[in-house]
């Protein structure tokens, strides 16, 4: 579990115990139930990457509810994969590849439901710009109606691994992924991925 996830634990754990102690059985298991809630929703399993040269893997886990090109009248342009995190999957935020953190840009905005196109771009997001070897992808953390809050562990500069913890999102959320002209796309709408595990794209060579 992230380190993240305590406070929210514990705000629930403490009137639980205070509350069997006077004897409120239902109020005490209420807030038992949202400490444990808390536990599962922080969790934080570990993952065996996949290897292999050019691949860009899921940044989260959820359902994909885009898959296509930014602009379809331009052959070359940029493939958009959306991911929505529904409040049951693993929050934990991982890096699509291995490369170097060139951009980060926080945007703020609105809190329309993630599952929603317009939210990648309204919504409140992380922007965050990472270079591999020849080629540069975009990552947004995007807010939903309940993540009012995007958590980002890197900063410009920082060197990242493929599928290396980067971040948090709180509850329901969506991630994006840009992928650029020259890559095959591996997932299609309503597909499950796995941070980490899956993948989205693979670059022709």
């Amino acid at each position: 579990m992230v380190k993240e996830g305590i406070p929210s634990i514990v705000v629930f754990l403490i009137p639980a115990v205070v509350f069997s102690i006077f004897g409120w059985w239902i109020a005490a298991g209420a807030c038992l139930a949202l400490a444990l809630f808390m536990a599962f929703f922080f969790r934080d399993p570990a993952r065996q990457c996949p290897t292999g040269e050019g691949l860009i893997v899921s940044p989260a886990d959820g359902r994909v509810v885009f898959a296509d090109k930014v602009e379809p009248s331009q052959p070359d342009s940029a493939t958009q994969i959306s991911i929505f995190l529904s409040p049951l999957d693993v929050h934990i935020n991982r890096s699509p590849m291995a490369g170097e953190i060139i951009d980060v840009v926080y945007k703020r905005g609105a809190f329309h439901v993630a599952s929603k196109d317009i939210a990648s771009v309204e919504n409140e997001q992380n922007i965050i710009t990472i270079r591999g070897a020849g080629f540069e992808i975009g990552v947004r953390q995007i807010a939903g109606v309940l993540a009012r809050r995007v958590v980002l562990w890197k900063k410009k500069g920082d060197s990242v691994s493929l599928g290396e913890r980067i971040g948090l999102m709180k509850f329901s959320s969506r991630m994006d992924v840009l992928v650029p002209d020259g890559f095959d796309v591996l997932v299609k709408k309503g597909d499950r991925v796995i941070g980490g595990i899956t993948p989205l794209a693979r670059r022709r060579f």
